[in-house]
């Protein structure tokens, strides 16, 4: 069922029994798939695979670069160890990102407007390094409760590791989150969590995410601010 504002409604809704709202980092808080894009083929190119690569990038949206790299490594069987690859790339990105700061445009004002009235966190499958350098802007950093990389669980996502240890941090239920996710794996993850999802549409179509179990389709930061906080 579509609206106006452009919400899906999927699945039972509860709004009023949550507490905290978990915040993916790529393609949520900032505008980063194309950079992480650019600096995988970056390092491609620098080792020799610039035409050859074979990576399908929305195949690991919400994944973690290692998860592409060692199926890089599956593929070619290159000369360079898997940690140098995860490193040149993480390098490389970094370098974009600290250059181009895209945190999208609306994203500091959503979390200003929920910061009084939830708990956040931020759960993501980038490293800490990178989560670091994203909440460096906009003086993003201390809205936020807790901050999760796929590096401090076991398993990534679409496994609910990262975000049930977002709520541990917390201290609230996971029942009691709500997440705010843009990949197919990162809504997979949420709802094996036992929490409500908002899917918004930055990187995947909206019948991608629903179909992946969003609660709720937005195509604006907007309307997630105002599924979670009506009249603000």
């Amino acid at each position: 069922m579509n609206s106006d504002n452009g919400q899906s409604n999927i699945g039972h809704w509860k709004s009023d029994s949550l507490t905290a709202v978990i915040f993916d980092l790529d393609g949520v808080i900032v505008d980063s798939e194309p950079v992480h894009e650019r600096a995988f083929r970056d390092v491609f190119a620098a080792i020799g695979h610039a035409a050859t690569h074979g990576v399908h990038f929305p195949d690991y949206y919400g994944k973690s670069d290692v998860t592409v790299w060692k199926d890089f490594v599956a593929r070619h069987r290159p000369p360079e160890p898997l940690d140098e690859l995860v490193e040149q790339k993480q390098r490389r990105f970094l370098e974009i990102l600290r250059e181009s700061k895209p945190v999208f445009d609306a994203l500091p004002a959503l979390v200003a407007s929920l910061a009084g009235r939830f708990k956040l966190a931020v759960a993501s499958g980038s490293p800490h390094v990178v989560i670091d350098a994203v909440l460096g802007m906009e003086d993003l950093r201390r809205r936020f409760g807790a901050v999760v990389s796929a590096d401090d669980v076991a398993r990534g996502k679409p496994a609910p590791d990262v975000f049930l240890e977002a709520a541990r941090r917390l201290g609230v239920a996971a029942a009691a989150c709500c997440v705010i996710e843009d990949s197919v794996a990162g809504v997979q993850g949420a709802r094996a969590a036992g929490m409500q999802v908002i899917g918004i549409t930055t990187s995947f179509p909206r019948e991608a995410l629903a179909a992946a179990g969003a609660h709720h389709v937005v195509s604006r930061h907007a309307d997630a601010g105002a599924l979670l906080a009506p009249g603000e």
